[in-house]
């Protein structure tokens, strides 16, 4: 029996979004949570915060999570026979910080020639509104991709900056979450995430996104982790779940993930972050 109801599958394709799923225990989610902290302590080049793009090519856990059963079911009920992840975002908002996330699209910028995918937003800590959880602008992916501006700035998440214009934050929707429930979203959707204002730090992951088979690659190198039976299309780079936390291997494996994604994220900008 699918993970998701049939409600729930009509709310995606009538609002976009979907939430809560519950996908780990409270008790589940404390232990990732305190793995990937006990892995920020260890490597710390490796997961700060200007590094937080693909960890799970470094980090099995991260990996496993990517490929958990729930997630894959969910993501199978709202795209065509998923093949593959394209890539992964640490989203953490340390206490009391003016980090955000700016009104915007994730298929602005994603390089691909379809809107068959869907994002898994996985909630590691309890993501409430006053922790600035993600919030959603039902129904905006009935709409197509909306004009974006770059607004690059220190507080802002988001690689650009990218920004839409002329949202009525009165109509948004907070999707608060507990710690192991996950989010899922549409790639034409409007979203974003206000500054955490509450005194705990907010952590999540964003398995952005889970394809399609029938999913091509519009610009750029994309290198993914095949997540079904179906076959990965060559024009895509499959990688390999990392057999080990932040070896050789999977270092270099991200780190050409990353440069890859970098010249898709960064088409036509005027400048780059180093993320």
């Amino acid at each position: 029996m699918p993970v998701l109801s049939n409600e729930q599958v009509v709310h995606y394709r009538d609002h976009g979004w979907v939430a809560p799923v519950d996908v780990l225990s409270e008790e589940e989610a404390a232990g990732l949570l305190a793995a990937l902290e006990g892995a920020e302590v260890r490597y710390p080049d490796d997961l700060h915060g200007g590094h937080r793009n693909n960890a799970h090519l470094v980090l099995p856990f991260l990996a496993d999570l990517a490929l958990h059963p729930v997630i894959l079911d969910c993501a199978a009920s709202l795209v065509d026979r998923p093949t593959a992840l394209l890539n992964s975002v640490l989203f953490i908002k340390e206490p009391d910080s003016a980090a955000h996330v700016s009104w915007h699209q994730d298929a602005t910028y994603m390089g691909v020639d379809s809107a068959d995918l869907v994002t898994a937003w996985v909630a590691l800590t309890s993501s409430t509104a006053e922790s600035g959880c993600v919030s959603v602008v039902s129904g905006t992916h009935q709409d197509g991709i909306r004009p974006h501006v770059d607004r690059f700035g220190p507080d802002n998440i988001l690689t650009r900056g990218q920004h839409v214009d002329g949202i009525d934050e009165a109509t948004t929707v907070d999707v608060e979450l507990r710690p192991g429930q996950m989010s899922l979203h549409h790639p034409y959707l409007v979203h974003g995430s206000r500054p955490n204002s509450s005194a705990d730090r907010r952590v999540g992951v964003a398995f952005q996104s889970y394809i399609g088979v029938g999913v091509r690659p519009s610009r750029g190198e994309h290198h993914v982790l095949p997540v079904g039976p179906e076959p990965v299309d060559p024009s895509f780079t499959v990688v390999r779940r990392p057999i080990g936390e932040c070896t050789a291997e999977g270092r270099a494996m991200r780190a050409a993930a990353n440069a890859a994604l970098s010249d898709v994220l960064y088409h036509g900008a005027a400048k780059r972050r180093p993320y």
